[in-house]
């Protein structure tokens, strides 16, 4: 199971917490591999993109009207926090209760 987040994230990190065996990926610093984000923008689209991150109210009006694949490579923080794939390659967006049942974490 990988949780690409930030180190910096509370959210991130109960996750991590939560799910002892997974691997870390923070993507301000190591990125995110191409394909693991066109799959994720694939699956839930634009709510990908976290519009309530500073990261976001940063940009311009112009700069926010750009395709969310293009923003995600731009600005790997705007990604809402945090993708998990599980050993399935199954993905899960957010630390939500839904989420957490979905992977058995408490």
């Amino acid at each position: 199971m990988i949780l690409y987040g930030l180190k910096t994230c509370d959210t991130c990190r109960k996750a991590l917490k939560s799910l002892p065996g997974a691997e870390f990926v923070d993507v301000r610093a190591d990125g995110m591999p191409a394909e693991v984000l066109e799959t994720a923008l694939a699956q839930f689209g634009a709510a990908l993109v976290n519009t309530r991150s500073t990261t976001w109210r940063e940009l311009s009006e112009a700069e926010r009207t750009r395709a969310p694949l293009d923003l995600l490579r731009a600005h790997p923080t705007l990604m809402k926090r945090p993708l998990v794939v599980d050993g399935d390659g199954q993905m899960h967006l957010g630390w939500t209760a839904e989420t957490r049942a979905a992977l058995g974490a408490a």
